[in-house]
């Protein structure tokens, strides 16, 4: 069951296509960065229930605004300087906003199996293909996270540990082990001392850790 109207769909895939457009060529951003923002201050949510606020109320530059503010706690965004229906990012926000709601997938979820910006933007060809073909791409990409955890995942769940325990023993982030998890980040390049108190924690070695 999809969270809201289709009639609402069309204002929602443009609105949030804005705001990752202008995050990134206005505000600096890197565009999974934004995304993670998006997540993380709760606009996501809301956005994905179909709150009218977020999906039709609002401009993408005052999205992208409401994100930063909540996150940074100051209200800093610099003006628009160009078209923000037009470049890459664009039409990856645009995307994003149909598949949660096509799916009826969070925000969250989609980024916890790496479907996240970064992942549409290195396929160009999808941006000027049916939309289905990009669904399918999306699919594959959550269905294939599904089915292949990464080892940290798998020696966690192993050990009868939740990503908020390992995360909590370890002293790292919740997020850092989601991401880790997602292999949006490579835990082979995380700082020394974080691989080896995840390791501690689960109990294994350091190279087990890592395979």
């Amino acid at each position: 069951m999809r969270a809201y109207d289709e009639s609402y769909l069309n204002d929602a895939m443009d609105v949030l296509g804005e705001a990752l457009d202008y995050a990134v060529a206005d505000c600096g951003q890197e565009p999974d960065e934004f995304f993670e923002w998006f997540i993380v201050s709760g606009v996501a949510e809301s956005f994905g229930r179909g709150n009218p606020k977020f999906v039709a109320g609002m401009s993408g530059v005052e999205l992208a605004g409401e994100v930063r503010f909540r996150v940074l706690g100051r209200r800093d965004g610099a003006a628009p300087t160009q078209p923000l229906d037009r470049a890459p990012e664009y039409w990856v926000g645009w995307f994003l906003a149909y598949y949660q709601w096509y799916r009826g997938i969070s925000f969250d979820g989609m980024a916890r199996c790496g479907l996240v910006p970064t992942a549409l933007l290195a396929r160009p060809i999808l941006h000027e293909a049916d939309v289905s073909k990009a669904v399918a791409f999306a699919d594959r990409l959550m269905g294939k996270a599904a089915e292949s955890p990464t080892r940290l995942a798998f020696l966690r769940k192993q050990r009868g540990l939740t990503q908020q325990q390992l995360a909590e023993a370890a002293d790292v982030s919740l997020r850092m082990v989601q991401l880790y998890e997602q292999r949006q980040n490579d835990l082979s390049k995380a700082a020394v001392g974080v691989v080896m108190r995840l390791a501690r924690v689960i109990g294994c070695s350091v190279e087990e850790l890592l395979e």
